[in-house]
């Protein structure tokens, strides 16, 4: 078949016009794409190039996306301050606290979002949850703005979530409350502060509704602190009318849940411990056993502070004047404990019991707790640096760092109730 002159023009126009869309693609995607394998994000590029992209590590990626908020990976090893509500409301304040990581090796900063009183520290997103902002006393209206600068200096934002210590919500929701056996009303500790019955399923939909609001405005990792049974007051007037079996077994039910919750979303979590978790082989009476808790986290906090041992123990007249040596005995049991296949807990009659200040206690006899191994590098040492039965100061807090390092851990996150911190502890970037 014979083709035309004018055909054969119409051909070539074509051709020319398909070549200058390959060109034009090419300017503004190749880039693009470069960038993607550059910053080696396989996930991203995937999703360029139109691929279904598998799920990877939390944490891992250099940079992620959630509801269009950016999220930092974990810094391995991590080394965070912490900032209260009523200082990340204050910005001259808060801005000490950035230059300290801005200067040194601090990599993290750990933020009240939900603290003592059981209200929120920011204004969240989730209308049900607007009452804990309503009735804050102290806070940040700028939080997600602060975030965002947090992210610009690569400074890593954990949400710290205090769980089953919650006046407020206490006092909205009583039926959830530990009660008090005298009055019927809720409980409270020698500070006056209720507490919400760990068993109540209420209480961890609403813990679980305040870390998904936490973590979509730009928090980086959500950190579960008094996630126990409460202590320090008349515990025998204390009723617990939700919870069920022993008080470790419904912590761990409670653990067990909210991992599944937060998986569901990729999020990053963290809970703090009592410090005896490393050393003791009961539940401590509150239901926080180490090897209960670890395969249900990403990282686990034993607060550790020299000063909340008791007096002769391990040998020391007084622990608080032995800091490296604490550290590097209670810590270095503890990375034991969490890469070892079982250990030994308190059982009476084969049942699991609580012990702590228990009449049973003297009855109690030992046997194997069998579970899996857990990598060390989980555990993060709270570090004291605060002046209580002692002076802490740099020598103090350069012990706690290098005790943690020499049992080796990597990670470290430093308390200070006043937001003060012993700055020539720490080692300049």
């Amino acid at each position: 078949m014979k083709i035309t002159q004018a055909e054969q023009m119409k051909a070539r126009l074509i051709v020319l016009i398909g070549a200058i869309l390959i060109l034009i693609a090419s300017f503004f995607i190749a880039p693009k794409i470069f960038a993607l394998i550059k910053s080696g994000t396989e996930k991203q590029l995937a999703s360029a190039l139109g691929a279904t992209s598998t799920t990877t590590k939390v944490g891992q990626e250099e940079d992620s996306l959630k509801n269009g908020v950016k999220h930092l990976p974990t810094p391995e090893p991590l080394k965070a301050i912490y900032m209260s509500s009523c200082v990340v409301g204050t910005k001259d304040f808060r801005a000490s606290l950035v230059k300290i990581a801005d200067t040194t090796e601090v990599n993290a900063i750990v933020i009240d979002v939900k603290d003592f009183s059981g209200t929120l520290s920011y204004e969240p997103t989730d209308p049900n949850l607007k009452h804990a902002w309503d009735s804050a006393k102290c806070g940040a209206r700028d939080m997600r703005e602060f975030l965002q600068e947090l992210h610009s200096k690569n400074i890593y934002a954990i949400a710290r979530v205090t769980v089953f210590q919650d006046p407020h919500f206490t006092k909205l929701h009583p039926e959830l409350a530990v009660k008090s056996i005298a009055t019927g009303a809720p409980w409270k500790d020698r500070k006056g502060l209720s507490f919400l019955d760990v068993g109540g399923k209420e209480t961890w939909d609403y813990t679980i509704a305040i870390a998904r609001d936490a973590y979509n405005i730009g928090f980086d990792e959500i950190n579960f602190d008094y996630i126990r049974f409460p202590s320090d007051g008349n515990m025998k007037d204390a009723k617990y009318t939700l919870s069920t079996g022993s008080k470790a077994d419904q912590l761990e039910k409670f653990f067990k849940y909210l991992s599944a919750e937060m998986k569901k979303s990729n999020i990053p979590t963290s809970a703090d411990l009592f410090g005896m978790t490393t050393t003791n082989n009961d539940d401590l009476n509150i239901g926080q056993v180490l090897e209960r808790t670890l395969p249900y986290f990403d990282y686990v906090a034993p607060m550790v502070y020299p000063s909340h041992y008791p007096k002769n123990f391990n040998g020391w007249k007084n622990p608080n004047t032995v800091p490296y040596q604490l550290i590097h005995f209670v810590m270095g049991r503890g990375a034991e404990r969490a890469e070892a296949t079982s250990t030994a807990v308190a059982t009476l009659d084969n049942t699991k019991i609580d012990l702590g200040t228990s009449t049973l206690a003297g009855q109690a006899k030992k046997v194997l707790y069998t579970h899996e191994p857990q990598n060390k590098l989980k555990l993060r040492t709270w570090i004291q640096d605060f002046d209580y039965g002692g002076n802490y100061d740099v020598a103090e807090v350069k012990a706690q760092i290098k005790a943690t390092y020499d049992v080796g851990l990597t990670s470290w996150m430093i308390w200070a109730p006043s937001n003060k911190y012993t700055i020539g502890a720490l080692v300049k970037d």
